[in-house]
């Protein structure tokens, strides 16, 4: 038997979008093509969060926030070749689970001379069915994946003017990019959910309002890139309430590097149409209001 070898290691699981990011080894390591997560070696006295951050940027080049926890893997070798010498190979691998920012560019090398020469997102498919050659280490780390789990309560204000419906649409920093939503938004920790309503509209729309009554409540479960860029499996919940303008309605504005990124007047026939693509809780909101007498201001 060779010499005891022990070597710790960080590393990330980066999932976006049916897609993973990985490091390709350099041929010094592997004479074929062999792609592993990114990470490496913790060096003495270096807190194992702090490594795979380092790891992760020299090897793509991409900033990357690590979760709370993290998994260990354990590769035992008895009887194997390390720089030319017969080794008793001991390998312990801590994986953290990783994102990076949702508008962060393609990955690319950054160290000189390292471990890995390419860096890339490939599909999970190709891992899981063994058709883009990987390490052992990458298939565990996937098997043992989750998405983050959150729950979100959120408020919302129905406006209405005419045979329209004030609404926004949602930036690439949130989740269903593109569709129109009611304007509204997360409710801070001991905010009442009609303050939420109102601050949400004047961030979101530029408008002063009252607040009405419930109109609905609905709930959504979506599993998707969060705008932190973290794989996320959300259950939104979003109560809806009635809200009308402080005076004639002005001009509106749009935000600025939030959740949503324009704002209009959209007629209900282009709702109903399809014209405008809408998420589901536009549609439920709107659909009880059908069934109900107009909408009058709240007094209480």
């Amino acid at each position: 038997m060779g010499e005891q070898v022990q070597r710790v290691a960080a590393y990330a699981v980066i999932v976006r979008e049916g897609r993973i990011l990985l490091s390709r080894l350099a041929p010094r390591l592997s004479r074929s093509e062999l792609w592993t997560l990114p990470g490496g070696g913790i060096d003495h006295g270096e807190d194992p969060r702090e490594a795979v951050v380092r790891e992760v940027y020299e090897e793509t080049g991409l900033p990357v926030t690590v979760g709370e926890t993290a998994r260990t893997f354990s590769l035992h070798l008895p009887d194997t070749w390390r720089h030319g010498r017969r080794t008793d190979a001991h390998s312990l691998r801590i994986v953290f689970e990783g994102w990076v920012p949702v508008d962060a560019p393609e990955p690319h090398v950054v160290e000189v001379d390292g471990s890995t020469v390419d860096a890339a997102w490939h599909p999970l498919s190709a891992v899981l069915d063994g058709s883009l050659p990987t390490v052992s280490l990458v298939r565990e780390a996937l098997s043992a994946h989750e998405p983050f789990r959150l729950q979100r309560v959120a408020a919302y204000g129905l406006v209405r003017r005419g045979d329209t419906v004030l609404l926004t649409r949602v930036s690439p920093r949130g989740f269903h990019t593109g569709l129109w939503s009611l304007p509204g938004g997360g409710i801070d920790h001991g905010e009442s959910p009609r303050d939420a309503v109102v601050r949400e509209l004047r961030e979101e729309t530029g408008l002063d309002c009252t607040v009405g009554e419930v109109v609905t409540v609905d709930d959504e479960r979506i599993r998707g890139t969060a705008p932190s860029g973290r794989d996320e499996e959300l259950h939104a919940i979003g109560l809806v309430f009635e809200a009308f303008p402080v005076g004639e309605p002005g001009e509106l504005v749009t935000e600025v590097g939030g959740t949503t990124d324009a704002v209009a007047w959209v007629p209900l026939a282009e709702v109903a149409s399809g014209q405008v693509p809408v998420v589901p809780l536009v549609r439920s909101a709107l659909a009880v209001t059908c069934r109900t007498a107009p909408p009058t201001p709240h007094t209480g």
